[in-house]
């Protein structure tokens, strides 16, 4: 089938409008002007003034532990969660699942204040562990609908092949149900860990006084003027992840 004319240019300007400010983004991050000028001036002064910030690459780190953390404990309860969810269809499951949606639904900013007002009735001190805790909670819900949809999917006569075979509960778990969910388990916890890494509203909400991630830490140097830091900061991440994803994308095909 051949593609008309007007779909593609339609691709190719939304290509673009994505695109296009990161390449720009990632071209001031050399550009020895603060501001930006008609002529451009290689320069890599940027960079070498980010590796001097110690308080960002502190807040970077805080990302880091606590996405991995939030995406490792999320994709287990997730997983738990999606498979309660799929194997017993009763009312209280029902329950569950409202539970488990509401997050995926709701503001970020309604779910930022209801946590801060919970950490506040229990007298629960604001810090990196109540941001571990709140990016958690919301983290579970997406794991769970990933592996929720792989599960609609799954062939239980593979279950029952096994067991005609004397397989036990544990050998099932560990050879047929693990195996055949890793992706969709990996791909939650890889949108987890993105989620994490990247939420800026609820971390507002109850962060409290020093804890700092690398969000809130870029919001911060925003409020006192755009600096080409973040620019050379964004494009370290983006040389980052990029082989990242492609590295994911590949070991996702061989599972």
């Amino acid at each position: 089938m051949k593609k008309s004319p007007i779909s593609a240019s339609l691709s190719i300007a939304i290509m673009t409008f994505l695109y296009l400010p990161i390449l720009v983004l990632f071209i001031n991050s050399f550009d020895a002007s603060k501001y930006g000028s008609d002529t451009f001036h290689f320069s890599l002064k940027w960079y070498e003034q980010l590796f001097r910030e110690r308080e960002l690459w502190r807040a970077l780190l805080n990302s880091l532990i606590i996405g991995i953390a939030a995406a490792l404990i999320a994709s287990i309860l997730g997983t738990l969660s999606a498979f309660s969810l799929y194997r017993f269809k009763t009312f209280l499951q029902k329950i569950h699942y409202s539970f488990i949606y509401i997050p995926l639904i709701i503001p970020d900013i309604l779910m930022g204040i209801s946590l801060l007002l919970f950490f506040g009735t229990i007298f629960f001190p604001l810090g990196l562990f109540t941001i571990f805790i709140a990016h958690t909670t919301f983290c579970i819900s997406y794991v769970a609908m990933v592996v929720l949809a792989r599960l609609q999917q799954f062939d239980y006569s593979v279950i029952e092949a096994a067991q005609d075979l004397g397989a036990n509960d544990w050998l099932i778990i560990k050879r047929v149900w693990l195996p055949l969910l890793a992706p969709s388990i990996f791909a939650g916890g890889l949108l987890a860990f993105t989620l994490s890494f990247d939420d800026f509203v609820i971390t507002y909400f109850v962060a409290g006084q020093g804890a700092l991630t690398l969000p809130l830490y870029i919001y911060s140097m925003i409020k006192f003027g755009s600096t080409p830091v973040i620019n050379a900061l964004s494009t370290l991440l983006l040389l980052l992840t990029g082989p990242i994803v492609w590295l994911t994308h590949t070991l996702s095909e061989d599972i």
